[in-house]
């Protein structure tokens, strides 16, 4: 069956990010969009005709995989389960790391921050603040509700952050495996997610 013009303009979309994120990862951000476009087969005008530059690529890219990434903040019955939602985003982030791709992702944001600086600048927006935001809503929730004290939301998803992938990221910028098993990172996510609520109790 053909697929109808919603279906393709979906398909290409996923097909561009997809080539997007595999290209700034083996080749850094200041790949041109030529090599984007090849991968995905599409033209170059099809491109930007959906993102108008390079840095509203980046961060739709980027936003495709915050979305993801807190997606288990939003799942109907998140703010009656706390620890399970915050074990469910930790998990989640810390796949990142070992994968590899929030290192790679780091670290050709910081080699083109000097040269780059939109593109660097619209990571950091549609990445981590996004991310830290959408973390901060779910805890200004959580206090509303009483299950946690959290007079600053936006502080404390900083703080949930750092418990879980501070170390990691310095770990892999410096070359260093970050691989864990399942079930370490199981371990991890689950420890991180029980500690901030102790932290946070009412």
């Amino acid at each position: 069956m053909p697929r109808v013009a919603g279906q393709i303009d979906v398909a290409k979309t996923a097909a561009i990010l997809s080539a997007a994120g595999a290209v700034f990862s083996e080749r850094g951000l200041s790949a041109p969009i030529d090599e984007v476009a090849r991968r995905a087969g599409v033209s170059k005008q099809t491109i930007y005709n959906r993102y108008r530059s390079k840095a509203d690529l980046v961060r739709a890219l980027v936003t495709q995989r915050v979305e993801e990434a807190t997606a288990p903040l939003f799942e109907p019955g998140a703010l009656e389960h706390p620890e399970a939602t915050l074990t469910a985003y930790g998990r989640f982030i810390l796949d990142g790391y070992a994968s590899g791709k929030s290192i790679s992702m780091l670290r050709v944001t910081i080699e083109a921050a000097k040269d780059l600086p939109d593109v660097a600048r619209a990571v950091h927006e549609a990445g981590p603040q996004a991310s830290r935001r959408a973390l901060a809503g779910y805890l200004a929730a959580e206090h509303a509700a009483g299950r946690m004290c959290v007079e600053d939301p936006l502080r404390a998803a900083s703080f949930f952050s750092g418990m879980l992938v501070t170390s990691r990221q310095i770990d892999g910028l410096l070359g260093v495996d970050t691989a864990m098993s399942p079930e370490d990172a199981d371990d991890l996510a689950r420890e991180v997610a029980r500690r901030f609520i102790k932290a946070f109790a009412p």
